[in-house]
């Protein structure tokens, strides 16, 4: 086979797709009964399927921690939900969050307005379809589409706000504006427990994390992933890693994320009312490795869509600020692994790349 025809034809099917600006919901809806083939371009290469078989799965579960106490601080209750932060961080990567304070309705609302986004008539989403790094508030499938050795089986509605926090609610689409800004406020304020929580799991003061400015700049990503008539060919997510401090996701009951633990996956069971928190690339460089940025992946459903909301905190975008290894835990015992770097920089490269390739932490580790 050329290979050279082969890409030049990869590109024009992944040119032609994303022309028509409908996503994979709207190839679904164009499909005659709504079951198609697999179009070429989201089949995963057969090293990669046979890779993951050989991983196998686990019934081993994404700790979750009761937050309940947790403003008690000094408390023997704040003191165990640390220790449980500190232990899901360095051995999963990963954990559930209950109690957590978020209302039930505004997790409902979220997750209500972007389902509502994306199965919404065509012509309306195709206003916000965009692939224009500039553009606050967008709608693409993939933002990896031309990089990655398969796309993904989803479609996303993304609010970047990594180089300004001044978010315009009157440029949210009309389903879920207020959700979203609910949403917002809400989770904001338990990014503030959690990055103490996780500064006291390093052995520093709670406002360690904070002083860093690391929930400033983030992204919020609205995920969907319609029914896949064959879940095996392809993913709702390739397998990665977060290029972010830490990631907050909310769920629906539908499930499908996974995650790598142990060499083998591990499924993230949707619990009623829970958040899903994982730690990013730039948390386990600033750990010098103690907290474990892991690879996770999202799985497709033969007969039901699948709706999740990503919120991600980058740290300082702009004016430029350089992150490394926190000095402080720093020992002969855990020399530094990783150089200063700026959060841009380590962007710029994590969205030049295919999200399903090999970690980004080698740009910056010594």
């Amino acid at each position: 086979m050329d290979i050279s025809n082969s890409n030049d034809d990869r590109t024009k099917q992944l040119k032609a797709f994303d022309d028509t600006k409908s996503g994979v919901k709207g190839l679904l809806d164009a499909a005659a009964g709504g079951v198609v083939e697999i179009p070429q371009i989201f089949i995963r290469p057969p090293e990669e399927v046979a890779e993951d078989l050989e991983l196998g799965r686990t019934s081993l579960r994404v700790p979750a921690i009761d937050l309940t106490g947790v403003g008690d601080k000094g408390s023997c209750t704040r003191e165990k939900i640390v220790e449980q932060v500190k232990h899901a961080s360095e051995k999963w990567g990963f954990f559930q969050v209950v109690n957590h304070g978020v209302p039930m309705k505004v997790l409902d609302a979220m997750l209500n307005g972007a389902r509502e986004f994306n199965e919404q008539d065509v012509e309306v989403k195709k206003e916000y379809y965009s692939r224009d790094p500039e553009r606050m508030v967008k709608f693409n499938t993939n933002y990896d589409f031309y990089m990655s050795k398969s796309a993904s089986w989803r479609d996303t509605l993304i609010v970047d706000m990594l180089n300004s926090n001044h978010l315009d609610p009157q440029d949210l689409p009309a389903p879920c504006r207020n959700s979203t800004v609910d949403y917002l406020n809400q989770v904001m304020e338990l990014a503030d427990t959690l990055f103490e929580l996780l500064s006291e799991a390093l052995g520093l003061e709670p406002n360690y994390l904070k002083q860093l400015e690391c929930e400033k700049s983030q992204t919020l990503t609205c995920h969907y992933y319609p029914a896949c008539p064959k879940p095996d060919q392809t993913l709702g997510v390739n397998k990665h890693t977060d290029a972010s401090f830490i990631s907050i996701l909310l769920q629906d009951e539908v499930g499908g994320l996974q995650v790598l633990h142990q060499n083998q996956w591990a499924d993230v069971e949707p619990i009623p009312g829970a958040l899903v928190v994982n730690i990013g690339d730039l948390l386990q460089i600033v750990s010098n490795d103690k907290f474990k940025s892991v690879i996770h992946r999202a799985v497709g459903n033969v007969t039901q869509a699948r709706t999740s909301v990503a919120f991600f905190l980058h740290g300082v975008v702009t004016p430029p600020k350089m992150y490394g290894p926190i000095e402080k835990i720093i020992t002969k015992e855990s020399p530094r692994i990783y150089r200063e770097f700026t959060v841009k920089d380590y962007m710029m490269k994590f969205y030049s790349r295919g999200l399903d390739e090999k970690t980004g932490l080698n740009y910056v580790r010594i």
